[in-house]
């Protein structure tokens, strides 16, 4: 019986100890990025966001570990939001980053439509590029450039505090804007802003 019962202890040690080896020596998890369609509120979220082809996606005080990246023919409502990457969208119907937002990276908007940025922390550079619905920025802190180019639709350009340049050029029809703090330089269609 004595024989028996060490027996049992041992293959109970060594069960214990062969886990905790191997929990020691397994790869570490990485965290996916995140599907939305739909709404998330405040929650974090923890390797990026991705707004699939022709989705809606509604951000409100959510905290973003990572990216958000918009898809083509989809739409980006991002509310009181905290981003640790970018906010890109190539062929975006539109993206919208509103009041309260903070975004650590760039706010890049490429060939799509509608794009508002406002109210909002972007540490890096807000660059809209050859899209064909109406812009906004207005009201917001930028660490980087604001550069608006090539884009089709009209766009608005208003009290915006930007440490680099306001680049606009190649927009059709010529951006409005005014009140504009720029620690760079104002330069082409954007000068008098």
């Amino acid at each position: 019986m004595t024989r028996f019962k060490l027996t049992m202890a041992g293959a109970a040690l060594g069960t214990v100890l062969c886990g905790l080896v191997s929990g020691l020596t397994a790869a570490p998890a990485l965290a996916d990025e995140r599907t939305c369609r739909g709404t998330l509120r405040a929650v974090s979220v923890d390797g990026g966001v991705r707004v699939p082809a022709g989705a809606t996606c509604v951000l409100r005080g959510t905290v973003v570990k990572g990216d958000v990246k918009v898809a083509r023919g989809a739409t980006l409502v991002a509310r009181g939001v905290r981003v640790d990457g970018n906010v890109q969208a190539e062929g975006a119907k539109s993206v919208s980053v509103l009041a309260g937002s903070s975004i650590d990276g760039d706010v890049q908007v490429k060939q799509g439509g509608a794009a508002t940025v406002t109210g909002s922390r972007v540490d890096g550079d807000i660059q809209l590029d050859a899209n064909r619905r109406y812009l906004r920025v207005n009201g917001n802190r930028v660490d980087g450039n604001i550069q608006v180019v090539g884009n089709r639709g009209g766009a608005q350009i208003h009290r915006n505090r930007v440490k680099g340049d306001l680049q606009c050029k190649e927009n059709r029809p010529r951006p409005t804007g005014s009140k504009n703090v720029v620690g760079g330089d104002k330069e082409d269609q954007c000068r008098r802003f």
